[in-house]
């Protein structure tokens, strides 16, 4: 009897070693995008430290009169998930109880990660909810009060069962939110157009060219990010921004060589037929592999390079330049431009946050977020 019990445990240890060697060999490969920094036009002294944090930040929006607001990232478990810098400190906003459930029911943050702030005003966060397994949500706060204006719960045929709702922007005049959906589980990205008047929302795109990830491994500093040893993260699309007009929205994959731009005129149209939608779409230019992105009032896209630890700009010509690069940028993720000139930058670090314990992440701290004074302006919030 104990021999057949140690021949079953020994048979069910070796498929468990085949399968994860399938998945290994299915999953876990990819080319290697090219260094596509060039020599940083700014030194590592102009970019300076905003803040010294015990969590990884996620994204950042910092309004026309210079409050900073940032989201804690998720996957570190922080226990406050959106903050006010005041002070050089982290303080909850708007207050505690939307940290944590609330025993009335009531709106809260589960797993907030992106946020922006309008151009009335608004800081607008939005929730995936640890992937629809809540309820995804998206909140717009009066900064002059701290109260919700706006509370808007996604349907499931919008954020279905294990989507993503990544990150977004929100259109000059505060009337429509574009979302990306990374569904890095299924793999079944979109964009995501919600009008805030009607609250209804549509899916466009969805598996077009242009918002999946490509066949690129991932390596940050020290890493190449494969879930333990077996699964290579490969991000559909997340990377999104306006350009100052609000004519053109901009976006591409994280795992991805290429950005992309659609009118923000066809996307509000829902009368356009799927394919001719598609056919809209158009390929701008080249990009590293990204996270965050933003735009100037000079017509230049910023993009974030977590493998190189840097800050490009795509020009208008269509030319990737090095803004700055610096090891103390970990990760660069998200982008918002403030007051004075100032574009600030979180570090949120993933390499050391994703799949490792939570004693490597402590070990980690301190994270920071930064900014510096790329030259051109951009607009507050975004």
């Amino acid at each position: 009897m104990r021999g057949s019990l140690v021949r079953g445990v020994a048979i069910v240890l070796a498929l468990l070693a085949i399968v994860a060697l399938a998945v290994r060999w299915r999953f876990g490969g990819g080319l290697r995008l090219d260094d596509r920094t060039t020599a940083p036009r700014m030194q590592p002294a102009q970019l300076e430290p905003v803040a010294n944090l015990d969590h990884p930040p996620g994204n950042i929006a910092v309004s026309a009169g210079g409050r900073v607001f940032f989201t804690f990232h998720p996957d570190a478990d922080p226990p406050v998930k959106v903050a006010e810098l005041v002070n050089g400190k982290p303080v909850p906003y708007p207050d505690d109880a939307w940290q944590q459930k609330r025993s009335d029911d009531q709106p809260h943050f589960q797993t907030p990660l992106a946020l922006r702030i309008d151009a009335q005003s608004r800081l607008w966060v939005l929730d995936y909810a640890g992937y629809a397994m809540g309820q995804p949500r998206l909140v717009a706060f009066d900064l002059a009060t701290g109260k919700p204006f706006h509370v808007h719960d996604f349907p499931s045929d919008v954020a279905p069962f294990l989507s993503m709702l990544n990150d977004f922007q929100v259109s000059p005049d505060g009337s429509k939110v574009y979302i990306a959906e990374a569904s890095p589980i299924l793999r079944r990205p979109a964009l995501i157009v919600h009008d805030v008047a009607s609250g209804q929302s549509r899916r466009v795109l969805e598996g077009h060219p242009s918002v999946q990830a490509q066949d690129y491994l991932l390596q940050a500093p020290g890493r190449d990010m494969v879930a333990y040893g077996l699964y290579a993260l490969k991000i559909p699309v997340d990377s999104i921004a306006l350009d100052a007009a609000g004519e053109w929205l901009y976006y591409g994959p994280l795992s991805g060589d290429r950005l992309y731009r659609i009118r923000t005129a066809d996307l509000n149209d829902a009368t356009i037929a799927p394919q001719d939608l598609a056919a809209r779409v158009e390929d701008y230019g080249p990009k590293t592999i990204s996270d965050g992105l933003t735009t100037d009032v000079a017509g230049n896209v910023y993009v974030s390079d977590p493998e190189h630890s840097a800050v490009l700009i795509l020009t208008p010509e269509r030319k990737l330049e090095t803004l700055v690069k610096d090891g103390r940028l970990r990760w660069p993720d998200g982008f918002s431009f403030g007051p004075d000139g100032w574009l600030y930058v979180t570090a949120s670090d993933l390499q050391d946050v994703l799949f490792v314990g939570a004693s490597h992440v402590r070990a980690s701290a301190p994270f920071q977020i930064f900014r510096f004074k790329p030259g051109p302006q951009g607009i507050p919030g975004r």
